[in-house]
């Protein structure tokens, strides 16, 4: 049940239904190599959550872009938002669903830059009191356990992985004629000295991949596309199923708040 679509009345009946659990996809606006549109990631987040709302009643928050992307401020299309507003608007955003009625907000990783972002996020949740508990799903794990007719060093951002779930959802929106043929696709390596001795920077991404493209995006198609989906939409699904019978974590969460008034 999408948020959006629903009437006023309508709207608490479907949050009964739902068990109060509500779904948002945190995708973003980047370029996706050549081929792919700048709104891959919130088309993509789109899909998983039709399909996961088909296996198991949800409500469907709507499309969510404003997260992690400084790394790709240097090409056109991009929409970065500074970093403490994104951690305001999406925490802002929990308490409106929570203040709606869904007590259980489960935030899903619809773009792999958001990893940090969501595990800082995660943890902030520890300083205030709230009646709401926010769970964090990824569907990475899923993809990474299929076999798929590509090796992994040929999947990447905007690879063949994305390209075949763009096919199974969006395919006017894909150009396969654009996709680059000179190894564009290789990590140029550029602070390999760093990173074997264990040094991290926020150039990293930029050093490796300076046009957002990752692997070689020609293996990808629909069928694969459509596998990769229906295995995310599966994993989620069951996520979801835990979480409508979990009541420990408001409980744990409730307890933490009361004994830090007053440490012992």
């Amino acid at each position: 049940m999408r948020w959006e679509e629903l009437s006023s009345d309508q709207f608490v009946e479907a949050v009964r239904a739902c068990d109060g659990v509500c779904i948002v996809a945190l995708s973003v606006v980047e370029r996706h190599g050549h081929h792919l549109p700048l709104g891959t990631d919130t088309i993509q987040g789109r899909g998983m959550l039709s399909r996961i709302a088909a296996r198991e009643p949800v409500i469907e928050f709507p499309d969510y872009i404003f997260t992690q992307i400084p790394e790709a401020r240097h090409l056109p299309g991009t929409i970065s938002i500074d970093g403490e507003l994104l951690i305001r608007l999406l925490d802002n955003v929990c308490r409106e669903i929570a203040r709606n009625g869904c007590k259980k907000v489960v935030l899903l990783n619809a773009h792999g830059g958001n990893f940090g972002l969501l595990a800082w996020y995660n943890m902030l949740q520890l300083y205030t009191p709230k009646d709401y508990v926010v769970y964090i799903v990824s569907p990475f794990p899923a993809m990474g356990a299929l076999t798929l007719p590509w090796s992994r060093d040929d999947d990447g951002h905007a690879g063949p992985g994305e390209t075949s779930m763009m096919l199974a959802l969006r395919p006017d929106l894909v150009d396969m004629t654009r996709i680059p043929t000179d190894g564009e696709g290789r990590a140029q390596g550029r602070l390999d000295a760093l990173r074997a001795a264990g040094v991290q920077t926020g150039i990293w991404w930029y050093a490796d991949h300076p046009t957002h493209y990752a692997g070689d995006a020609a293996h990808g198609s629909a069928a694969a596309g459509e596998q990769i989906l229906d295995a995310i939409a599966d994993s989620i699904a069951q996520a979801v199923r835990a979480i409508k019978a979990d009541d420990a974590a408001r409980s744990l969460q409730d307890a933490f708040f009361a004994a830090a008034q007053a440490p012992r």
